[in-house]
């Protein structure tokens, strides 16, 4: 039998309200709401809206978790409004008070809305977001492989909504980073074998200092996109594209230091840190990475004072037994003929379904994905319908 459903209660939203053309500061307002539990964080919004203030500011429109409009944070975490159940926001809080407050890396146009024209558009812009279509055209169509269209579905996904702009580390620390929504949609086209610019689109994006490289893997995207899109994926697959695929070796040595990472772990079992920068120019006495070393001798005496890294250990790395066999590793995913990738969104299957088996699916990335894991693996927060296929 159905749940019955549970009859309205109070909850309490802390809105965090801010209009800069008024030149005063942000505050905090609360407003109680009576809705059943499993209402959502969007409609209380709206009912604080209609019965105490109607100058509180929050963009919507379909309510069904598909034109990306009501991105806010909520209780500290990027969300759609209209997606966040009330008895699941009131669980997250800290002290029993739903905290909405606008998403960070974009300026506040006012209360919960921000300008996403000048930031997340911007992005969107720059990575030429459409189709550029290879010569001759055919007279009816193109006849493109299903497994091409599988490998972009998962950033097709992307509605727009900028949850993962919004807590992307990299544009807080550099906002020239072109982004994680931008980024996965120029993969959607880089993985389209109908676009004629593969190439120079890569090309475009490594040599970029703000571009694919600029990227540092906290997989806070991940977490934050309510589709599944996994936009730190599509970057790494942009990377692999460029580096494995076409060798395109960037100004910014992207691809120099990724493969440097992964000859060092391959080498020392564990990462050994004294190497990995020189080893990145080219070596200890390579012209490139003079400049370099001499730039970071402050970071390192202050290591060294501090004690977070002895001489002995800088100097002289210890290779630990228990990763002798790591090698085998390397040479069985480098000894693939080809690099598979996984796509997390697409199963072909219903677990739900009696009798349904999960598919098995293989997956190595190949020379120069920086030694880490790849992001097609898996992602904790994933649900059943975002594992691997192909």
């Amino acid at each position: 039998m159905a749940e019955a459903a549970k009859p309205p209660q109070p909850f309490t939203l802390r809105l965090r309200r801010y209009d800069p053309e008024s030149g005063d500061a942000p505050y905090w307002e609360e407003h109680t709401v009576e809705l059943a539990p499993h209402r959502s964080v969007l409609e209380g919004i709206l009912q604080a809206k209609a019965r105490f203030d109607g100058s509180i500011g929050i963009r919507c429109s379909c309510r069904a978790a598909i034109c990306g409009s009501c991105g806010v944070r909520i209780n500290g975490q990027p969300g759609l409004a209209c997606h966040t159940h009330l008895d699941r926001a009131l669980r997250s809080s800290r002290d029993g008070v739903i905290e909405v407050e606008p998403m960070g890396n974009m300026p506040v146009i006012k209360d919960l809305i921000v300008d996403m024209d000048a930031v997340h558009w911007k992005k969107i812009q720059r990575v030429t977001p459409w189709l550029i279509n290879k010569e001759p055209i055919p007279e009816r169509e193109y006849i493109v492989p299903r497994e091409s269209m599988v490998d972009v579905t998962q950033s097709m996904a992307c509605i727009q909504c900028g949850a993962c702009v919004s807590d992307c580390l990299s544009m807080e620390v550099d906002p020239l980073f072109v982004g994680p929504a931008a980024l996965a949609k120029s993969y959607r086209f880089v993985g389209d074998p109908r676009d004629a610019e593969q190439y120079e689109r890569l090309k475009d994006l490594a040599e970029d200092p703000h571009g694919i490289y600029d990227c540092t893997h906290c997989f806070k995207c991940i977490d934050a996109c309510p589709k599944g899109v996994a936009p730190m994926s599509q970057i790494m697959r942009l990377r692999r594209r460029a580096g494995a695929d076409h060798h395109i070796e960037d100004r910014n040595n992207g691809l120099r230091h990724e493969e440097a990472f992964v000859n060092n772990i391959r080498k020392n079992g564990l990462l050994h840190e004294a190497d990995l920068l020189p080893d990145s120019y080219g070596g200890k006495f390579h012209p490139r990475a003079v400049p370099e070393l001499v730039s970071s001798l402050p970071a390192i005496t202050k290591a060294l004072l501090r004690r977070k890294v002895t001489l002995r250990k800088a100097l002289l790395h210890e290779h630990r037994r228990e990763f002798k066999g790591l090698r085998r590793y390397f040479d069985t995913i480098e000894g693939h003929e080809e690099r598979y990738e996984l796509n997390l969104y697409i199963t072909g299957y219903d677990e739900d379904e009696e009798g349904a088996e999960a598919p098995t699916a293989s997956s190595a990335a190949g020379p120069g994905d920086g030694g880490m894991p790849s992001a097609e693996s898996g992602q904790p927060g994933q649900s059943p319908e975002e594992s691997p296929t192909r």
